[in-house]
């Protein structure tokens, strides 16, 4: 009978001690999640950096209701202010292989048009596409470019405005490797606007001239005597799906247009070589739309 008693006794200490132990467990399972900003904060600097300075980015956080935007992290803000306390360095030792992801919801085509402008006035005229993909709800378009430093989001972002273009957010896999989303729903091209009664002079150009003809209905254009143009003149739409070519195969020194329905830029070419456009050209836009 004591036996008994003394075996029931051990086998209910070693429940309990059981379950304790599984307490324990669960209890050590438990990881306190990080708020948002400072989950982003993580992820744009490395985990060193992150442990010696946490006392003084919870400083410059306060509060972090400050770096919120639409209801989502302002991975800009955040950037900024990253940059201004001296936490996040882009510069290599020496140039790298970086790789760019920029994601959008919009026209892919308009979309690669808005990145490859960006790209080009931010001084990288040398890049290769690695991939694009596009599913029921987004567009991807990624690039590879040797740079000594990461891209500059808040340089990207000046430069994407004049775009009417916005980052949503920002995404850093590695010191090398950035993800950008970026809204393009009121984007437009930077480029001259032609309006009626308002001639516009055009100096020479290594590019194709692309121009916002939204505006007007016909166009005059006079080629300097110096250029020996051959014109090559395509129509695109808002999205810049493409909606006439007009090519000559003849120099012409002027040329007259009329503007087709639903035309919104209008790209100025040659149809065999831009070094046949030497000097100056000359646009006078009439009428309005």
């Amino acid at each position: 009978m004591v036996k008994s008693l003394v075996l029931l006794v051990l086998f209910s200490y070693s429940l309990v001690a059981e379950e304790v132990i599984g307490l324990d467990n669960d209890i050590q399972s438990v990881v306190v999640k990080d708020d948002p900003v400072t989950e982003k904060i993580k992820g744009f600097l490395c985990p060193q950096t992150y442990t010696q300075n946490k006392d003084f980015i919870n400083a410059i956080f306060d509060p972090k209701s400050a770096f919120y935007k639409n209801d989502r992290v302002d991975s800009v803000k955040v950037i900024q202010t990253l940059q201004d306390n001296g936490l996040l360095d882009l510069f290599f030792d020496k140039p790298q292989e970086i790789r760019l992801d920029f994601r959008t919801n919009g026209s892919p085509i308009f979309f690669v048009k808005i990145i490859s402008d960006t790209l080009t006035a931010l001084g990288y005229y040398k890049y290769v596409t690695v991939a694009s993909t596009r599913d029921a709800t987004e567009f991807i378009w990624s690039v590879n470019l040797t740079s000594e430093y990461a891209t500059d989001p808040l340089i990207l972002q000046k430069e994407l405005k004049k775009k009417s273009c916005e980052i949503v957010d920002i995404q850093r896999t590695n010191a090398k490797e950035w993800s950008y989303l970026i809204d393009i729903s009121n984007a437009k091209l930077n480029v001259e606007q032609l309006e009626d009664g308002k001639p516009l002079t055009l100096k020479r150009s290594l590019y194709e001239q692309w121009l916002d003809i939204s505006k007007i209905k016909t166009l005059m254009i006079k080629s300097s005597h110096r250029n020996h143009w051959y014109p090559y003149i395509a129509y695109y739409d808002s999205s810049l799906h493409l909606l006439k070519v007009i090519k000559k195969d003849i120099v012409h020194g002027a040329i007259e247009l009329k503007m087709p329905k639903n035309s919104v830029y209008m790209k100025i070419s040659d149809l065999y070589t831009l070094k046949n456009i030497k000097d100056e050209m000359i646009f006078y836009p009439e009428g309005s739309r």
